[in-house]
């Protein structure tokens, strides 16, 4: 396979292994896309590396989770590249892109845009699910076969529409406090009447609860972690329980939800339970 380009912004050794960033043209959403990669300690020795994404949240670029997560140790430990991308096509200047933190800039919610001046950069889930890795597959030494996906917030629905549309693509889907209902709370709405149009019907091709009801690929396990003083969760942004519903609903998909008392949406809960993730990660690809 031909390389596709990328240019090599930072690295920093990391628990034996090195972190980097890179940035890319993207064909899909017509601009500069950086993304962060993880390569573990024997990223130069061993051959078909398994590889995990993970998907940011509101507001965030490629750096948050490169910084605030810790997830690099977990990653050395079993051997794991991680890959994270930004959160939205840059640089467009779009009128209003940039006037509110939960649509625009920092928040592509991982859809193809269809309505104007979205549509014809605005493609995040293309760019998630077909560009980015093919990007990766080309220029590292990764096993695309033994891949997993994982993300928070808007990331985790992210994360979750991705597996759930693209059966057998990712072994397995982990989430940090998803927006798991987007249809059904004020983020979505918004994000989804200004990316998609008014038209609910069309929404359900992107909200992870709708899909789950009619997923029929193969099994399919799905962790998802949530705080239960999370005030985004208080305020029904997230509606894990909706989720929870659909699943129980559909005996190919297994959903381990974990109410996690005292934690709230932040990076620190993010933190706390890395770990738990790498593990469940390791048990499906490694």
């Amino acid at each position: 396979m031909t390389a596709k380009p990328i240019k090599l912004v930072s690295e920093s050794k990391c628990y034996g292994g090195v972190q980097r960033v890179y940035e890319h043209e993207s064909s899909i959403l017509k601009c500069t896309m950086k993304f962060g990669c993880f390569l573990p300690p024997q990223h130069e020795k061993k051959k078909n590396l398994p590889l995990v994404y993970f998907l940011s949240g509101l507001t965030c670029t490629e750096q948050n989770f490169i910084m605030k997560s810790g997830f690099q140790r977990y990653a050395a430990k079993h051997s794991i590249v991680v890959v994270n991308p930004d959160t939205s096509p840059r640089g467009f200047d779009f009128p209003g892109e940039h006037d509110s933190y939960d649509f625009g800039s920092g928040a592509g919610f991982y859809v193809n845009a269809t309505e104007e001046p979205w549509k014809s950069n605005y493609r995040m889930y293309s760019y998630v699910t077909g560009e980015l890795p093919s990007v990766i597959s080309s220029n590292f030494n990764v096993n695309v076969e033994k891949s997993a996906i994982t993300g928070h917030s808007m990331g985790g629905h992210g994360a979750l529409i991705a597996a759930l549309k693209n059966p057998g693509k990712y072994k397995c889907v982990s989430t940090f406090a998803p927006i798991s209902n987007p249809s059904e709370c004020p983020w979505g709405s918004k994000a989804f009447t200004g990316y998609l149009g008014e038209t609910k019907s069309a929404w359900k091709q992107y909200d992870a609860t709708y899909i789950a009801k009619d997923y029929d690929g193969p099994k399919l396990e799905i962790l998802l972690d949530q705080g239960d003083v999370d005030p985004y969760y208080m305020d029904r942004q997230l509606l894990p329980e909706n989720l929870q519903s659909a699943c129980a609903g559909n005996k190919q998909l297994n959903l381990n939800y974990r109410k996690q008392t005292g934690y709230d949406h932040g990076y620190f809960f993010i933190m706390t339970f890395m770990e738990d993730h790498f593990n469940f990660f390791a048990k499906h690809i490694c």
